[in-house]
């Protein structure tokens, strides 16, 4: 997986937009909030972390590639530094995940859009 890729997979999702902001880090966003982040790591783009559900926070940081995400630990959200932590269609699943997780904390206003146009494109994780 290559940081555009990330990039993309992120972009793709519905309603999601990228910010850039805290010095360089890219932010992706549902709605106003937070779903992962793509922040420089030497010179390149390769510290990810995305909100994770409790579960998937634990399988992540007991697996040993993923840690629990300086200041958004709380909130079960994990970071790497290796891209290669996880296949393409892994990467795919746990951000589709991250993405829903935030969508569904919305507002119903803002959520049903978002969630009926991930219907319409029969996204799946």
């Amino acid at each position: 997986m290559t940081s555009a890729r990330l990039r993309r997979l992120c972009l793709a999702l519905p309603g999601a937009e990228e910010v850039v902001q805290w010095g360089g880090v890219h932010v992706f966003k549902a709605g106003g909030r937070m779903f992962a982040t793509l922040s420089p790591e030497g010179g390149a783009l390769r510290h990810v972390a995305f909100k994770a559900s409790p579960e998937s926070f634990h399988v992540l940081t007991e697996a040993g590639s993923f840690m629990p995400a300086p200041y958004l630990a709380r909130a079960q959200w994990v970071a790497t530094d290796d891209l290669d932590a996880l296949t393409d269609a892994e990467w795919r699943g746990y951000l589709v995940r991250a993405w829903r997780l935030v969508v569904l904390r919305l507002p119903k206003r803002l959520r049903a859009p978002l969630l009926a146009a991930a219907d319409a494109g029969r996204m799946r994780a």
